[in-house]
């Protein structure tokens, strides 16, 4: 099999019980049905919570939300918590111990607001952007290994740093549906992958190996969807390669002693030209960027300059 069949792929031709509720551009949600029990993965931004809503109420009627999954706390993955907590006050928010201590900071919430702001503006919604005041809280903290049952169903837990300390995996068991992580890449088509390395360039190897030892029958890439069940193996590989060419790249700039200013540009103008301002407002993709290039830099001088 080759690209005609790689893009010819649904890839939001989810398995039955897993519905796509994503309400705008920038952030993916998911909603998984148990047999007993439902869970939404992640909420996708703030400026389009209204429409998660319906999208959602569509999908189950009177029945509840009974958790939300939060594969990590950036604002385009979970903007639209407090809107959502709104709808569905007895869900259970489920997510890693360091994104509770970071819905604890004012400081993150403020970064959150601000960038959701940025998102509202972007994208054009009019009115005053009035976010509520409460909402960004973890009521179920959960690590490696853990699982939580919706029925003749699971859902295992794979902390997966690398992206950030508090991602994680999540995987639909017995059905072997892998929901993973910015840490271990963002798919962009075939053969082309992204690397989102804002932490820890060790982590994201060591996360690499957990998901892919874990040997899923399905994967599904954050921001992309489902890959082909013939190319998952295929997606390790060229991830791996994807983060050697980020290195090898970010390594040659900084051989050459640029300023930091020249240096972001230049890693601007590599990436710039794979996404739109539509799936990453300017803000955030320069946020995420000035992050990447810290890690790199780091692994570049624990590396000894090579």
């Amino acid at each position: 099999m080759g690209f005609v069949d790689f893009n010819s792929f649904d890839r939001f031709g989810f398995p039955d019980g897993i519905v796509r509720v994503t309400s705008g551009f920038g952030g993916e949600a998911l909603l998984i049905i148990g047999s007993r029990k439902t869970a939404l993965l992640d909420c996708g931004m703030a400026y389009c919570a209204d429409k998660l809503a319906e999208n959602i109420k569509r999908e189950l009627g009177e029945k509840e939300i009974d958790y939300i999954l939060i594969s990590h706390t950036h604002y385009d993955h979970i903007g639209a918590l407090p809107f959502v907590k709104q709808v569905w006050p007895n869900a259970i928010t489920v997510g890693s111990e360091h994104a509770q201590n970071v819905f604890n900071r004012q400081g993150a919430i403020n970064t959150i607001n601000s960038l959701s702001k940025n998102a509202w503006d972007t994208y054009g919604r009019a009115g005053d952007f009035i976010i509520p005041e409460s909402g960004f809280t973890i009521d179920k903290i959960v690590y490696d290994g853990d699982k939580i049952s919706i029925g003749d169903e699971q859902i295992r837990v794979i902390e997966t740093k690398g992206h950030t300390d508090c991602s994680l995996t999540f995987v639909l068991e017995p059905l072997s549906i892998m929901f993973l992580s910015e840490s271990t890449g963002v798919l962009e088509g075939p053969e082309k992958a992204h690397v989102s390395i804002l932490k820890s360039y060790k982590d994201t190897l060591v996360s690499v190996e957990k998901c892919r030892s874990y040997g899923a029958r399905h994967m599904v890439s954050s921001h992309y969807g489902l890959i082909p069940e013939y190319y998952n193996e295929r997606y390790w590989e060229l991830f791996l390669f994807t983060v050697e060419e980020y290195r090898k790249f970010l390594f040659g700039l900084f051989r050459q002693g640029l300023p930091d200013d020249e240096i972001l540009k230049k890693y601007e103008e590599m990436r710039r030209g794979r996404i739109t301002n539509k799936e990453q407002p300017t803000k955030a993709f320069l946020l995420n960027a000035l992050n990447v290039i810290k890690v790199f830099k780091k692994e570049y001088e624990e590396a000894g300059g090579l």
